[in-house]
């Protein structure tokens, strides 16, 4: 199976730059899996697609504030904090690399300094900050939201690129199938019995990192932490013996659950980098609420290992055709048995 088997095309004025108004506003295609039959909805009509007694399954990371735009001399430079290492130290982006080696220091204001401590083999740097009081409320005065490079307008609200259920600081990225979501839209959905649950993936930016091999089994996917917690991992198991359905909110939520699926009843957690393309047997998911993807990125791999690759590049041809809003901010799918 080739990269080039995953692409369509987009025009990029379809690309989303800005959030609706109303999160629950926004357009909802829906793509029965087996047959590839399409309806189209509102996000809000989303109660008239799940079932009492579905489990839905959310990502409750929150995004970092992980851009720090600092200098080093009299240079500017940017630091983008991707993982936490432990004792104060980072895995990180930086600009410009050509001055961002060992040993250089960069200052942010007067209270965070840092230093480049080891240049890794992808070019990504380990750094180490100085700074005092707690580090999280640190960046919060300083950093900035790290919006996905497709998006090229400024965010006036941070807030609309959190879910309105995020609460787990250490994403570089959001789980954004969840951003379509209102407190008010998940009562009605608990009032009518669907189960909800929840799971902490930390999305890296390696889930914007295009696919470089010719031949999709080749491919190396990034590393994620990730916790499920247990009564998540029993809701999960139970539903599916009792042949209820397993809903993931986003591909993030899909791939901590199948992760996890198989794995002993005490492991809650640990770094996962399962790799989802068509071939691939689903154990725990059953349907799925996603966004719409790039072209030949493992997330569209993974959409179509649930539906099939020709409906879901089909799915894709009528969203464009149709106007839908492509990306982040965009509209979404709901991909399972449509009724």
């Amino acid at each position: 199976m080739k990269t080039s088997d995953f692409w369509y095309d987009l025009p990029e004025e379809l690309i989303a730059q800005t959030p609706l108004e109303r999160r629950d506003s926004s357009r909802l295609m829906c793509l029965d899996k087996n047959s590839g039959e399409i309806q189209h909805r509102r996000f809000s009509d989303l109660p008239m697609l799940l079932n009492a007694g579905d489990v839905l399954v959310m990502n409750d990371s929150r995004v970092l504030p992980a851009r720090l735009l600092g200098t080093i001399g009299v240079s500017n430079a940017e630091i983008l904090l991707l993982n936490d290492k432990g004792g104060d130290i980072w895995e990180c982006l930086v600009k410009p690399g050509r001055k961002l080696r060992a040993g250089a220091k960069v200052t942010f204001g007067g209270e965070l300094q840092a230093e480049i401590i080891e240049v890794l083999p992808d070019g990504n740097r380990l750094v180490k900050f100085e700074y005092g009081g707690l580090f999280l409320e640190v960046l919060e005065r300083l950093g900035t939201m790290p919006l996905p490079p497709y998006i090229k307008a400024r965010l006036e609200d941070s807030e609309r690129y959190q879910t309105v259920y995020s609460k787990e600081l250490g994403s570089a990225a959001a789980p954004t199938a969840g951003l379509h979501f209102t407190p008010e839209l998940l009562e009605t959905l608990k009032a009518k019995g669907v189960e909800l649950r929840w799971l902490t993936l930390r999305v890296g930016l390696g889930t914007f990192r295009p696919v470089k091999v010719e031949n999709v089994s080749e491919h190396k996917m990034h590393s994620e932490y990730c916790v499920v917690p247990e009564e998540t991992k029993n809701a999960v198991a139970l539903a599916k013996a009792e042949g209820r359905r397993v809903v993931a909110v986003g591909t993030t939520a899909c791939r901590a659950l199948e992760s996890f699926a198989e794995l002993d009843s005490g492991v809650t957690s640990g770094w996962v980098n399962i790799f989802i393309y068509p071939g691939y047997t689903f154990k725990a998911v059953d349907a799925l609420i996603t966004n719409f993807h790039l072209p030949e990125s493992t997330l569209i791999m993974l959409v179509s290992a649930l539906a099939g690759r020709e409906n879901v590049l089909s799915a894709y041809k009528t969203a464009v055709n149709e106007r839908y809003r492509f990306f982040s901010f965009g509209d979404a799918m709901f991909i399972g048995d449509v009724k």
